[in-house]
């Protein structure tokens, strides 16, 4: 009976290799599986529970409930949602329900579908932020703050928030500049670049004037040495717009579009290993189609930027 306990105590040892608060399904499913050569009784003392408690789970697993039923049914949309290219095991527990909802219309608490995904082993890939500060750089031209952290707007193209953000991959550096309406946080335009400079931020500048009535509307950035720059500043005087920057060392100012740049790096740049920049390119862009056309978010009632503008135009 010995081998018995070991093995039982081995396979225990392999499913409990962090310490955390879980249900006895994991033991009783070792002892299921041991059961045909080695009493049920031994087995259970050596797990630490109780055969009535066996039993019953034994019970239930030859003859689920409705509600096993219903869970068994729900794991298997999650673990589609899971599996979609474009997610890529982004979403967390709340995404995941709201999925749900518009996918496939299931009215289901958010408890029940934290419960699935913890059972299952599913939780969001996120890779928190490493906040690095970098100094400041000599200024030109400087505006003041306008935009005041004030990033709710009723109207598009009222408020924009800019910066740049750099993308590193096998010992190079791309640089991404991208432009972003606080009106349902779209992003307008962006550019990539192998140079950090002020034809990156310009060129983005121009992509996004190209595209929308800009006359009027709030470009909000930090005092990076591009957007201090009088190239910048004469370009958004060309065509009334109005400048407004962020405070020295503080990056709060422009939260809203260094919150966007934090999630496209966890969710998309982050996961994966490029080798090549065509590969970087490929990613962001596919990530921008994402973003702007189906990543639903909380603030606009769970609709994605676009589905958010185009529904209330």
């Amino acid at each position: 009976m010995r081998s018995g306990e070991r093995i039982l105590k081995k396979a225990l040892s392999c499913e409990k290799g962090d310490e955390v608060k879980r249900d006895r399904s994991i033991e009783f499913g070792i002892i299921y599986s041991l059961k045909q050569n080695f009493p049920i009784v031994l087995l259970c003392e050596i797990a630490g529970v109780s055969r009535s408690g066996y039993y019953k789970w034994e019970k239930r697993k030859r003859n689920p409930s409705q509600k096993d039923k219903e869970d068994i049914f729900i794991m298997s949309k999650i673990l589609e949602c899971e599996q979609d290219s474009d997610i890529n095991g982004s979403f967390g527990y709340p995404r995941v329900r709201r999925w749900l909802i518009r996918t496939y219309g299931l009215q289901i608490n958010h408890k029940r579908v934290y419960r699935l995904m913890k059972k299952m082993g599913i939780q969001a890939k996120i890779r928190k932020k490493k906040w690095k500060h970098f100094g400041l750089k000599e200024q030109c031209v400087v505006s003041d703050n306008h935009l005041n952290r004030e990033f709710s707007t009723d109207k598009p193209n009222e408020k924009w928030v800019t910066d740049i953000t750099y993308l590193t991959f096998n010992g190079k550096r791309l640089y991404l500049s991208a432009i972003m309406d606080l009106y349902n946080n779209e992003v307008v335009a962006y550019k990539i670049s192998e140079r950090n400079n002020l034809r990156l931020v310009l060129d983005t500048i121009k992509k996004a004037i190209r595209k929308r009535n800009v006359q009027g509307t709030i470009l909000h950035s930090d005092q990076g040495y591009q957007y201090t720059s009088k190239k910048y500043n004469q370009l958004l005087d060309k065509h009334k717009m109005n400048v407004s920057m962020s405070r020295k060392g503080n990056c709060y100012d422009n939260a809203c579009i260094e919150s966007f740049f934090s999630h496209l790096k966890t969710e998309c740049f982050y996961r994966y290993e490029f080798l090549e920049k065509e590969q970087v390119i490929k990613a962001i862009r596919r990530y921008m189609r994402y973003y702007n056309n189906k990543r639903f978010q909380k603030r606009l009632s769970n609709l994605s930027p676009i589905e958010f503008r185009t529904k209330v135009a």
